[in-house]
């Protein structure tokens, strides 16, 4: 992953990562630049995801590199980089991490937030794509910012369907206000779903819970995420409970964009 930094390029990655080298390690490897980043790999404890995190800013540091010579050098260092940078994201993409946005993110079991990026293009929501943009870039790093960034996007989507509705929002409305409106807006209470259709019951419990998603993101912000001062001792969260808040907010947000944007053939005929 060093492309073509040099050995003081090399020490200035780790020792900013704050990662020790172990001179007095001697890999069974060639060359200078090899040698050094196996004695800086030897002080790594792998099983600790804090030093792991820190592994990945020295590749983060690498790659910003890269993609600054692809921008600002010659014709020919700009396509040699090109390439060297398309390598480098390959390599990682096969670990399980993507490049998005000068950051290394994880991509498996990330919660899938297509359907709400095509949202923000439809909608030409500038905020609702720097809220998906945030989300990707803290999941991993600061699960409790990507938290408190869910539960503001499912305020952002209700505030936008509702918009564009024609529906005036008066006041600062909490999300469980907001979600109710827009569950009612687009006929998706569970009041709405005839007794006699089949499965009724079914779709009524799973309209209910699209409903507590709201409120339980809510909670879950209030003691974890941003926004709220915390006890000094107070733990947050790790990054697999935000993809969980996040898997969850996509889902509502996408149910209610989609269901906004392809009403009922019914509702159709009666425009």
């Amino acid at each position: 992953m060093v492309g073509g930094s040099v050995l003081r390029q090399i020490r200035d990655s780790f020792d900013g990562a704050r990662i020790e080298c172990d001179l007095q390690f001697a890999p069974n490897v060639t060359g200078d630049r090899r040698t050094l980043i196996e004695q800086y790999y030897h002080t790594v404890n792998w099983m600790d995801a804090a030093q792991v995190h820190r592994v990945l800013q020295v590749y983060e540091s690498v790659l910003q590199r890269q993609q600054a010579i692809t921008e600002g050098g010659s014709e020919s260092e700009t396509r040699r980089s090109r390439e060297e940078l398309k390598k480098l994201v390959w390599l990682l993409e096969k670990d399980g991490f993507r490049w998005v946005n000068e950051r290394i993110v994880s991509a498996t079991g990330a919660p899938s937030l297509s359907g709400i990026k095509k949202a923000a293009v439809v909608f030409d929501a500038r905020h609702l794509a720097d809220q998906i943009r945030r989300i990707e870039e803290s999941i991993e790093k600061d699960p409790g910012l990507a938290i408190g960034t869910a539960k503001e996007l499912v305020e952002t989507c209700c505030k936008t369907i509702l918009a564009e509705r024609g529906k005036p929002i008066t006041g600062n409305p909490d999300i469980s206000t907001l979600t109710k409106e827009t569950l009612k807006e687009l006929d998706l209470v569970p009041e709405g779903v005839p007794e006699k259709a089949r499965g009724a019951d079914v779709i009524q419990r799973l309209l209910r819970s699209l409903g507590t998603i709201g409120n339980n993101l809510a909670e879950l912000r209030g003691l974890y995420g941003t926004g709220h001062g915390k006890h000094g001792a107070a733990t947050g969260l790790q990054a697999r409970h935000a993809r969980l808040a996040v898997g969850a907010a996509a889902t509502l947000a996408t149910f209610l964009f989609d269901t906004h944007l392809h009403p009922k053939p019914s509702a159709v005929a009666q425009k």
